[in-house]
């Protein structure tokens, strides 16, 4: 049973600054009012500026990889400046920091990836030689591996950054996360839906994940009151098939996990990072199995494509 916030008592949830990571925070502060029946100034929220905030000029495959968006908040968290972390999950590291765990999801939004174009309906439609923005090494090869007459440039900066420099003619298109233009109500940017059939969305793509210490018992009951099961399960999946492959911003990797009447379907891809080499495999059994499942799928693509697959 959840343990009651006393009169005085503040939660601190910790976040990045931008547009989505705050729409996200209070999404998180809203639900955990909701559940308690307390006010939402309960919830101080903290602004964290993390290095991969502050990294415009390059790839974050080049200066470090996914734990670049979370290091300064885990930080904090550890300190005990904060109590709770809220985070896009496909943003977080495999591996957290001693002390610290997933305690929470907020029930997962659309997953999948939006194709977005002022020149062409889709990405079928583009002109031979157009120039597709990313900073994703996923959505990079597995462009290249629809199309490999496109050349891709790096295309950093939060979601409003990214239209901009689209309708500043630095690239023909872009694709990004529909979850994150749903909650920042900009879908009337999307010009296509990329169906998850032919296009494995990121590890956690679409769920937000809320971290705690592990020891934090008052927090994590907090919580398990706003935790979405079916979310978590799929999510287990997913982070047990990215950590048998060591996934991060530098390996080219999709995995996406759905949940129903309490059987857990997974599928996962790796793609070399110009698109020319694709290895697939899926997986289908109980919920209790997801992470058995999703470090099995791993297991198989690591085996099958080989130690040196993702060298460039």
């Amino acid at each position: 049973m959840s343990q009651p916030l006393d009169g005085t008592a503040i939660l601190r949830l910790g976040t990045r600054g931008s547009p989505l990571a705050l729409a996200q925070a209070h999404m998180v502060r809203a639900a955990l009012a909701d559940a308690h029946g307390f006010a939402v100034d309960r919830v101080e929220i903290v602004v964290i500026r993390t290095t991969g905030d502050r990294i415009q000029d390059r790839p974050l495959a080049e200066a470090g990889g996914k734990g670049l968006f979370t290091k300064e908040i885990e930080e904090a968290l550890i300190a005990g400046q904060i109590d709770f972390a809220v985070h896009s999950s496909k943003d977080m590291p495999t591996l957290l920091p001693d002390g610290l765990v997933l305690s929470a999801f907020l029930p997962r939004e659309d997953a999948r990836d939006a194709f977005v174009s002022r020149k062409a309906r889709s990405l079928d439609e583009l002109p031979r030689g157009a120039v597709v923005g990313t900073v994703s090494l996923r959505r990079q090869a597995q462009v290249l591996r629809k199309r490999s007459d496109l050349r891709i440039v790096t295309l950093r900066g939060n979601v409003e950054t990214r239209l901009r420099k689209l309708d500043e003619g630095v690239a023909d298109a872009t694709l990004l996360a529909l979850a994150g233009l749903k909650r920042l109500g900009l879908t009337d940017a999307v010009t296509a839906i990329l169906d998850t059939d032919d296009f494995l969305p990121a590890v956690g793509q679409g769920a937000i994940g809320i971290e705690t210490r592990a020891d934090d018992a008052r927090t994590r009951s907090l919580l398990n009151a706003i935790n979405h099961p079916d979310t978590a399960t799929a999510l287990a999946a997913e982070r047990a098939f990215l950590a048998v492959l060591d996934g991060s911003c530098r390996t080219p990797i999709g995995g996406h996990a759905t949940v129903a009447s309490g059987t857990l379907n997974f599928r996962g891809i790796v793609v070399k990072p110009d698109g020319s080499e694709a290895f697939e495999t899926a997986r289908s059994g109980a919920v209790a199995d997801a992470e058995a499942l999703g470090s099995d799928a791993g297991r198989e693509l690591k085996g099958r494509a080989g130690p040196d697959f993702f060298s460039h």
